[in-house]
């Protein structure tokens, strides 16, 4: 498959393909290495780094469901220190070279800063991918991603400390993801990745409790991707800057779609849980319909959807 074209571009980043991980799916890389050769991947987007420390939530915080799964993991990880010393130094001596975007959380503005400044020195980060899912403190609990003055706060603010590639995450659980995706995009986002987990609850029905400690959680897996594909084709037609898509991809054919709908690239997380090469095998599957279909770039497909 040689003669197909995979390479894609965000926000001047050159990725080898279109295929890259999903936040909070893939850790940091090292431990799906036994299984992933990393360097054939387009990029690997970090599990969610904070300022400090995250506890995370309490158990259980996972539950399998139709076609998907809940998880409330709470964005449990052990700040961005001990991230910098541990993960990035690994990145950069295992995949030398592999675009490393930094999914960066936060309780408040100070949060998200802090955390780009803290890796603005480190040559291994490639890039940066806010999550505005993140409940805001200084807002009463509101999530940044639901509100469009309090996303293009948040985007502003980390624009204003780093020149490297930044992109912003959107939530589903909005009445207009245009309108955010176009706050963030006016407030200096290079990209907007979408879309993150739905909310959803899951009962047991022999305790009559929630299946999860903190009732309710993020919904994924292929029952959300044709909500994705939709809002990726909404955002897509309504921004300037690039789209990566992602929600419940399993498949070479599914991150067709999301291409085909308008994302540059794609994000491949739940099915990293059912099959670790997930990854690799969609990077072959997508050359191969490339090349069985005369697409001589992977990026003709780019928004090729013909809704007429």
């Amino acid at each position: 498959m040689s003669s197909v074209d995979l390479r894609v571009e965000i926000a001047g980043l050159e990725l080898a393909n279109p295929v890259m991980t999903a936040s909070g799916t893939f850790a940091s890389g090292r431990e799906f290495a036994d299984f992933v050769d990393l360097s054939r991947l387009g990029a690997i987007v970090t599990k969610g780094v904070s300022l400090v420390p995250w506890e995370g939530n309490p158990s259980p915080r996972m539950a399998e469901t139709a076609s998907g799964m809940l998880n409330s993991i709470g964005l449990q990880n052990p700040g961005v220190e001990a991230f910098r010393e541990r993960d990035l130094a690994w990145l950069a001596g295992s995949v030398p070279g592999l675009p490393v975007i930094v999914n960066v959380s936060g309780h408040d503005l100070a949060g998200y800063v802090g955390v780009i400044e803290a890796l603005e020195d480190e040559p291994g980060v490639s890039g940066y991918e806010l999550n505005i899912s993140c409940p805001n403190v200084d807002a009463g609990g509101m999530a940044f991603g639901t509100d469009c003055a309090a996303a293009a706060e948040v985007t502003a603010a980390c624009r204003a400390v780093t020149a490297r590639p930044l992109i912003v995450k959107l939530s589903p659980n909005v009445t207009d993801i245009v309108s955010v995706a176009r706050s963030v995009e006016a407030a200096g986002a290079d990209a907007v990745s979408l879309i993150n987990t739905l909310l959803g609850m899951a009962i047991d029905t022999s305790s009559f409790r929630p299946k999860l400690a903190r009732v309710v959680g993020g919904l994924s897996g292929p029952a959300i991707k044709p909500v994705a594909v939709r809002m990726v084709w909404q955002v897509a037609s309504a921004v300037e800057i690039p789209v990566i898509g992602m929600g419940g991809i399993m498949t070479a054919d599914d991150a067709i779609e999301f291409m085909l709908a308008g994302a540059t690239a794609v994000a491949v997380g739940t099915a990293n849980f059912v099959d670790p090469t997930s990854t690799v095998r969609i990077v072959d599957g997508l050359a191969e319909f490339c090349h069985a279909h005369g697409v001589g770039c992977v990026s003709d497909l780019v928004g090729a959807v013909d809704v007429s």
